[in-house]
């Protein structure tokens, strides 16, 4: 590989306080050739390992990870913001493998196919085999599920890479699969700087690269890979809307409805960005909206026990109160008192406090780019059509939702939604079972579930004549 060999060191900027958490290198070009060295040594024999052995494995590396939930939990607070009773995302990431161990016998067995007494056919899900897979910052352990427990289920080897902003969660689960007995070079984790990703990717090196982060982001691996015919699978980030209609039951509505928008303080690709309302119900649910609003407190996450840190970095907050800002001098209205505003204020450059804006349109860039921030943005509308033109008005398409007490009607509505995944009476939600992902700029490709784990294969088929006549 021709690439850089200066180590060249990062910083890892803590959101909380605006400290230098940790500080790492990126690996140099003798250490990715090895890495790659070893990937390849590991392939062959951890495709042969039968799939209860293999399972077993990943079973024992959820289990690891879960050992180590105290470490991983103060990690993920003091690199991402998040408070530290929230912190722990092991229990998703094992549940992940359970139910992968669950699925992945009958998932991965031959698929028969019509046959005749002297033909038999059938198609065979066989391992794609080198998998990048690429890491993005918000939930930065559970994700390991999709981006690494399901391609080693499937029988390929990972080299893994984390955000830069959350380095540490990689190396913890590297040593979580040894000590789990997974075999050397099956599982391995880089510090990669971009330019040495897209190298690598470029190079046709891998036989599929799985990635989760910014649509940015998502651009510069699909463009990397161009040429190589290297699988892509690209989940990247939403404008997730949610419509309420008159008849929804309003106080379970908008408890739910705040916890969508401001969960990791919003910095979630499935949170809740926009927000529709029936206009007989707009004042309403506006008024139940902000005093569930003044519930989110906002707070020092490791010090306090707030609902809601800081974002992830002091740019991001920026942004944040830039699209905020600029809508409210469109015409549009924050409802929130300023008593959080200036506790956020004073606890440091990263911190949003949770608000409530009301008349936003699609004209403002706060209604079309995605936010990635606390800011619950309502809009009132006058029928069903209506709202599903606006919530189908965006560039993102990953999840959506409808808030109603009349299922058929609420389903019929969600079948003319454009998202991957839609919800009636629910939000904000990455259901296990189900296939995730999304359409339009929030990606391609399908992580999760059964689909998810096909995904990580390829079809073989078989045409097996028994005598030549």
């Amino acid at each position: 590989m021709n690439l850089r060999t200066d180590i060249r060191s990062f910083p890892v900027t803590s959101p909380i306080d605006g400290s230098i958490y940790v500080r790492r290198d990126y690996a140099d070009g003798a250490a990715i050739d090895a890495a790659m060295a070893k990937a390849r040594a590991a392939l062959k024999p951890w495709q042969a390992t039968p799939l209860a052995e293999r399972l077993a494995i990943l079973l024992k590396f959820g289990e690891e990870m879960k050992a180590r939930a105290g470490e991983l939990a103060e990690m993920v607070a003091w690199q991402i913001g998040r408070p530290l009773w929230q912190a722990d995302e092991t229990p998703r990431l094992a549940l992940v493998g359970e139910l992968l161990a669950e699925a992945a016998e009958e998932t991965l067995a031959d698929l028969p196919y019509p046959s005749e007494e002297n033909i038999r056919r059938y198609v065979r899900p066989t391992p794609g085999g080198l998998h990048l897979s690429i890491c993005a910052w918000n939930y930065p352990t559970a994700m390991l599920g999709y981006l690494v427990t399901a391609p080693l289920a499937a029988g390929n080897v990972v080299i893994f890479k984390h955000s830069p902003q959350t380095p540490l969660i990689a190396e913890v689960a590297e040593e979580a699969f040894r000590a789990a007995g997974g075999p050397d070079g099956v599982f391995q984790s880089l510090h990669l700087d971009h330019a040495d990703a897209e190298r690598l990717i470029a190079s046709g090196a891998f036989n599929a690269v799985n990635f989760i982060g910014s649509v940015d982001g998502g651009r510069r691996v699909h463009a990397a890979a161009a040429g190589t015919f290297t699988q892509v699978h690209l989940e990247l980030g939403g404008k997730d809307p949610t419509y309420v209609r008159a008849d929804a039951d309003l106080d379970a509505t908008v408890a739910q409805i705040a916890e969508g928008t401001y969960s990791n303080a919003g910095q979630s690709c499935c949170s809740v960005e926009r927000i529709y309302v029936d206009r007989g119900l707009h004042d309403r649910f506006v008024e139940a909206l902000v005093a569930e609003t003044a519930k989110w407190t906002i707070g020092h996450p490791i010090e306090e026990k707030p609902m809601v840190g800081p974002a992830v970095r002091a740019t991001a907050a920026e942004t944040i109160r830039r699209l905020t800002e600029q809508a409210v001098r469109a015409g549009a209205r924050r409802l929130m008192s300023d008593t959080a505003a200036q506790k956020a204020a004073g606890l440091g450059a990263a911190y949003v406090a949770p608000d409530v804006l009301v008349g936003v349109d699609h004209s403002m860039p706060i209604m079309r780019d995605e936010l990635f921030g606390p800011i619950a943005c309502v809009q009132a509308v006058d029928s069903d059509e209506q709202a599903i033109a606006l919530m189908n008005d965006s560039d993102y398409g990953l999840s959506a939702s409808i808030w109603t007490q009349d299922i058929g009607h609420g389903t019929a509505l969600l079948d003319k939604v454009e998202a991957g995944t839609v919800y009636l009476n629910r939000c904000d939600h990455a259901d296990l079972y189900l296939p995730w992902g999304g359409i339009k700029n929030s990606g391609m490709g399908r992580t999760n579930g059964r689909s998810g784990l096909i995904e990580s294969t390829a079809a073989k088929s078989y045409h097996v004549r028994s005598r030549i006549a």
